[in-house]
């Protein structure tokens, strides 16, 4: 599979990251089967959160990868921790004591990038930067980054935190581009001017941040998949279009729409199904068109100014 650096680092990682929210809904047999497919397609980089299913998804992935140290030196981890019940919580104590579980779960002694997973509004980044060094120097993580997280509270991290911020992961897909929107938007009186998250794309792009979409078939917040639902005809009417000329399915021209843009984004697959995760791996092999990413983006309702 066609790879990117990841931010400023080193690290080659493929250019579609595999989801692991949903792999409770699997049995052992089926999740071991999905996850040596994802191994075949040279898909072995692996997003988790501590939250996903309380923790029993990092189990369950680390049982059907059946992890050992050779098995560790073939994939990328990524966990994200900070999201409690009833609140959100970037102290040092809860930070130190997430990737803790997170590597027993994983069975591993170190994660490849750390996200913290939603803004603290009482995060104090002094306790932040003290989390980052104890796990860097501990070797329990070797990079780190954030998840919906604007400009200013990405600059408000840097000021303590010494590692680099190398992803953001951010909710982005064909039905959710205001991203993308109000960027050619500016300075207008419509609603698509309304820049409701401080340029992140551009600040991602100056600062060498992978931006990591999640729910890439998604309209609204998890409403439902835009891919064949009525809701978007004329959406569906020009995906299948382009699909049939590049002979692939909808669902990997939705993808390559993603990784058409040039700031170089990594989508975050969460498809369980194996032949959907074969398509969406697919797209790293299409470049649409320029006229190909506008026809779609207005299929969508988007309107030029």
């Amino acid at each position: 599979m066609r790879t990117i650096k990841l931010g400023t680092t080193s690290l080659d990682v493929p250019v579609i990251a595999v989801g692991c929210m949903r792999i409770n809904s699997l049995s052992s047999t089926q999740a071991e089967r999905f996850v040596q497919t994802a191994m075949d397609e040279e898909a072995n980089f692996f997003d988790h959160a501590d939250i996903y299913g309380a923790g029993e998804c990092e189990s369950i992935f680390a049982d059907a990868i059946h992890m050992n140290d050779d098995v560790r030196e073939k994939i990328i981890l990524q966990s994200k921790c900070g999201i409690r019940k009833g609140m959100f919580d970037f102290s040092k104590e809860h930070i130190l004591e997430s990737v803790d579980g997170i590597l027993k779960r994983l069975r591993t002694d170190y994660l490849d990038i750390l996200l913290l997973h939603r803004p603290d509004a009482l995060v104090e980044p002094e306790e932040v930067a003290e989390a980052f060094d104890i796990l860097e120097s501990s070797g329990k993580v070797r990079h780190f980054g954030v998840s919906n997280q604007n400009p200013m509270q990405i600059q408000l991290l840097k000021k303590f935190v010494k590692q680099p911020i190398v992803a953001n992961q951010l909710q982005l897909s064909i039905t959710n581009a205001t991203m993308v929107t109000n960027g050619f938007n500016v300075n207008m009186e419509n609603e698509s001017a309304v820049n409701r998250d401080g340029s992140i794309l551009d600040f991602c792009r100056l600062n060498d941040i992978t931006i990591q979409p999640w729910s890439p078939f998604q309209y609204g917040f998890f409403e439902g998949v835009f891919l064949g639902s009525d809701k978007y005809p004329a959406l569906n009417k020009t995906i299948d279009q382009v699909a049939e000329k590049y002979g692939v399915s909808n669902t990997t021209i939705a993808t390559a729409w993603l990784l058409r843009h040039p700031a170089g984004m990594q989508p975050v697959i969460g498809t369980m199904n194996i032949e959907r995760l074969k398509d969406c791996i697919k797209a790293g092999d299409i470049q649409l068109t320029r006229e190909e990413y506008y026809a779609i983006l207005l299929a969508a309702g988007n309107v030029l100014p």
